[in-house]
This record gives structure tokens, sequence and C-alpha cells, in this order.
């Protein structure tokens, strides 16, 4: 009998992590939802005991996004990765408020040749996190084409987005204040969060993949509510903004 160990410390989400910025964040709450939180409580979140929260990362080839993967469930960096083919997939065991949850974590390639390929996979995601580089304009202006292909596979209704700048150590801070203001322009546009981060010293990485997580737990949760319970908890995408 396989006895899977105990979810890391790290991984055990019992408050809500704080946003990056207020200007670009789905919302500022400083908690759950009392309805999701008592319902946890009580263990009334449904029959299904382990829930799963798929998402997929996109973006320009070398922006980082293999790399932002690897930091966040293995914390390490690696210089000298290969480009993703096709797709990667990485699994992550949570719990949002005593509730195990999967995190599958899609790494799709940023090469033109593999785009029908990786977009198969695309659809069911609960969360579309879109990566650019900081020290690079194009790569931010190329957001909003990633975004509207991931989007012609899923509802965007019912997607949480993540505007997600890699590379920030690259960054001097009078570089990184000009791009940052284009960047939270471009998620206030997408209506989605904005992180920046860094593969290479981990900065944020921590809170930014822990966010991702909670706020599709979150909907989950929501939705495993008795009829009527989870309308009441008033998470629709036009109520994330503070």
């Amino acid at each position: 009998m396989n006895v899977l160990a105990p979810v890391r410390r790290d991984r055990v989400i019992a408050d809500l992590p704080a946003c990056f910025r207020k200007e670009a964040a789905l919302h500022t709450r400083p908690a759950f939802h009392p309805t999701v939180a008592s319902a946890c409580q009580e263990e009334r979140t449904g029959t299904v005991g382990f829930k799963i929260s798929k998402i997929i990362v996109v973006g320009d080839l070398s922006v980082g996004k293999t790399c932002l993967i690897n930091r966040f469930c293995k914390d390490t960096f690696d210089k000298n990765y290969k480009a993703t083919i096709g797709v990667d997939f990485e699994m992550e065991r949570f719990e949002v408020l005593g509730v195990p949850f999967s995190l599958q974590l899609w790494d799709t390639a940023g090469q033109e040749r593999f785009k029908c390929i990786a977009s198969t996979y695309y659809r069911g995601a609960q969360a579309i996190v879109i990566v650019f580089d900081v020290n690079d304009v194009g790569s931010l202006e190329h957001t909003r084409q990633w975004l509207a292909d991931a989007l012609k596979e899923n509802d965007p209704s019912n997607v949480i987005l993540f505007l997600v700048g890699s590379k920030k150590d690259l960054s001097t801070p009078a570089q990184y204040s000009l791009m940052e203001k284009d960047a939270l322009k471009v998620a206030q546009e997408m209506q989605a969060e904005y992180w920046a981060v860094s593969s290479l010293t981990g900065e944020s990485q921590l809170g930014g993949g822990c966010r991702s997580q909670h706020q599709p737990g979150q909907r989950t949760l929501r939705g495993s509510l008795p009829m009527g319970q989870g309308r009441t908890c008033g998470i629709s995408s036009s109520e994330w903004r503070p």
C-alpha cells in the first residue's frame, strides 16, 4: 500500500498570500471567503476529497517559463536548460484550508513550430500564466496574443489570469520601474494579476506560486459546495478587483 508523504509545509495554505501589486491584483481580501472557510472547517467540500487545479504557462521562447516552474516545484535553477519541445508537465501537492489539491503545471513551448502541439493542452485550465521577460518589451507586447490563443480553448469567464514578469534580477531598478508601468497597464487590460519574479534568486516565486494555487483552489472549493452555497461566495471575475 502506497502512502503519500505529507504535503510540504510551504504548500499548506491556510491564509491568503499577499498580492504583489494592489494596482493589478485579482482581489485584495485578507482572508478566504467565510462560506468557503466554514465549509472546509466542517468538511462540507463535496464528495470528492482530492481536487485538481490545472494551470497552463505560456509565453515567448526563452522568457523563462521552464525556469519559473523548476524554481517553484524543485527550488532549483539551471542556466543550461534546454528549450521545451511541445509541452512538459509538473505536479505539486497542496493543502488549501485542509483540503488536498493537486496542482498540474503545464509548461508549453514558446517556439512557433510547436504552437499547434502545445495548444491542444490548453483546454480545461483553471488558470493561465502568461510569462514575459521584464528586459524585453517585445515579449510583453506578445502576451496579448498568447492570451488570445489560450482563451480559444477555454471559457474566458471561467479562468483566472496571471501576468508574470521574469528575470527581474537582470534589470536595474530604473529599467524595471519603466517596464512595470507598461506591465501593470497590460495586466489591468487583461484583468490579470501581476507578479514580477526572479527564478535565479527565487524572488517572489513562492508567493506568486501559492497565490496562483489558492485562487483556483478557492473557486474549485466554491463549486463543490451544496447548491446555492457556492454562489454566495461572490468570486466572479467582475468582483476580483479591489
